[in-house]
């Protein structure tokens, strides 16, 4: 498996510092050319593309949000290309089971994964000799876009975010915040804001979104940082109260709750993203097939109306686009983990 993606970001000479290390480089690019290769002799020999079904792995269970990106788009994604896109739900090892499946597949762009961001930048940063979301995938498009809600229990004594960080503040060490996991988004989420106010807001992980959220909303937690879609209800219904949108402008969906820039912390601009990625070395023809057909079906009314309706964004991002904002990702978040000292379970 690739070496740890954390230590390419915090040492990027390190492949150069030994011939052994230039050796491992040099066999890792004959093999990615290799599959390049085969994908390309795959694509000349159909001499179109698809011409049977296509997998999309999502590295999520049924009924979440990554799963829904994936529905949303395979439907329409199989009229445009004339073949079936079958959904392939394969959840665990906090994405690994469908990275590693997608990333060992042939490059030929019949077997694509639906990935969380949580998933691509953040688990490959903690989990050793993970997959390297780098050099084992081809970005093909950002689907959907989702940025954070701040909620806290109804009957903890604020009503802002500035509110929160002066009772954090006068209380050291005594408020608590749910996560779905260590090293989740929510997680590291949570930490950046500790990190910006200058507070110690204590970590309690659980075993996914569900038990978090039955905790905080029975009070035995304080607040929790996650995705609009399990908290919507909640939230109308007076249960939940919405502190914050972690975006640069309000979402339509919450017009009441304040961006980050207007709650004054305008670098707490956290989204989770769900792309689509092909095998690295997947031939650019099917790349650029995939992610033209991808952003002609975001661009129509009911794929927006529908993101909408789930607190997110249809907010397409082509190849090049998202390849540059997952490293920029992997950065800022490789950088938050050392300064929060966070670690895999």
């Amino acid at each position: 498996m690739p070496r740890n993606p954390a230590s390419a970001i915090a040492r990027p000479q390190s492949f150069q510092c030994a011939s052994g290390a230039r050796r491992k480089t040099l066999a890792a690019a004959v093999a990615l050319a290799a599959a390049g290769l085969a994908g390309t002799a795959a694509w000349a020999q159909d001499g179109a593309y698809p011409t049977r079904p296509v997998t999309l792995v999502v590295s999520a269970a049924a009924g979440g949000t990554t799963d829904l990106a994936a529905r949303m788009i395979s439907e329409p994604l199989s009229k445009a290309l004339g073949q079936p896109v079958v959904v392939d739900n394969r959840p665990g090892g906090s994405g690994g089971i469908a990275a590693q499946t997608v990333a060992r597949a042939k490059p030929d762009g019949y077997t694509l994964m639906v990935q969380y961001s949580g998933y691509q930048v953040i688990s490959p940063l903690l989990v050793k000799n993970a997959w390297d979301p780098v050099k084992d995938f081809s970005p093909v498009a950002n689907i959907l876009s989702a940025p954070q809600v701040l909620v806290v229990r109804p009957s903890l004594p604020v009503k802002t975010l500035k509110e929160l960080v002066a009772y954090a503040k006068a209380n050291p060490d005594k408020l608590n915040y749910a996560s779905s996991g260590n090293g989740s988004l929510q997680h590291v989420s949570t930490e950046l804001l500790n990190q910006m106010a200058g507070i110690r807001i204590t970590h309690v992980p659980y075993k996914g979104t569900g038990p978090a959220m039955t905790d905080l909303l029975g009070g035995s937690v304080d607040l929790t940082i996650t995705t609009p879609p399990p908290l919507m209800g909640h939230i109308a219904g007076g249960k939940l109260r919405a502190l914050v949108v972690t975006s640069k402008q309000r979402l339509p969906s919450l017009k009441d709750v304040p961006s980050a820039p207007e709650a004054g912390y305008p670098d707490l601009d956290v989204s989770s993203w769900f792309a689509m990625y092909a095998p690295a070395g997947t031939p650019k023809p099917i790349i650029d097939k995939l992610a033209g057909e991808i952003e002609r079906i975001m661009q129509t009314e009911a794929f927006r109306k529908k993101a909408e309706e789930l607190g997110a964004e249809a907010k397409f991002m082509g190849p090049q686009q998202l390849a540059t904002y997952q490293r920029n990702e992997l950065v800022r978040w490789a950088k938050v983990i050392k300064a929060a000292d966070i670690h895999a379970e």
